[in-house]
């Protein structure tokens, strides 16, 4: 189905892209990788042996990194491909 100017599939296309676009991003976050630190970075805190297993490298603990993510300013959903229907809201 076309709507307008566009394809047959680009709808489709475009789902798709969003979706390569995100997983690349997901991907692209560096996870940490080397020695555990026994004690976390910003609070000395000991960190939980499952921790450091489950995340070999990990420098904060569970509250510290939850501190960190609240922090991160949330992505915005922007359309960069500009479709049609994005400009029309």
């Amino acid at each position: 189905m076309a709507g307008g100017w566009a394809r047959d599939g680009a709808v489709s296309e475009q789902i798709e892209a969003s979706i390569s676009d995100e997983l690349a991003r997901m991907q692209a976050r560096k996870r940490p990788v080397g020695e555990s630190l026994t004690h976390c970075a910003d609070c000395e805190e000991p960190i939980p042996e499952a921790r450091r297993v489950a995340l070999p490298g990990v420098k904060l603990c569970i509250d510290c990194a939850a501190d960190v993510q609240s922090q991160q300013q949330a992505r915005g959903g922007i359309n960069r491909r500009g479709s049609k229907d994005s400009q029309l809201k």
